[in-house]
């Protein structure tokens, strides 16, 4: 199957380029790369969820914990 990109920025397509560059990969084998990686990341298990909404409830009252920071670093993909 062919797919083609249009109106892609030309600071986007300079950084695919220099990462293709990097990972020694063709433009378009480094594009299917960075596809296919955001769709197999792997799913956290009922056991993992379950630790995590626990330490969550611990850590929710403590006060030395900036939750407004915590958020922010969530939004911005940090954490």
């Amino acid at each position: 199957m062919n797919l083609s990109l249009k109106s892609i920025p030309n600071d986007l397509h300079a950084l695919l380029k220099d990462s293709a560059r990097r990972n020694r990969r063709s433009l378009n084998s480094e594009i299917l790369a960075r596809l296919q990686s955001q769709f197999t990341v792997p799913v956290a298990d009922r056991a993992v969820r379950a630790r995590v909404r626990a330490l969550r409830l611990r850590v929710a009252d403590l006060p030395w914990v900036d939750h407004g920071q915590v958020a922010r670093y969530k939004r911005q993909g940090r954490m």
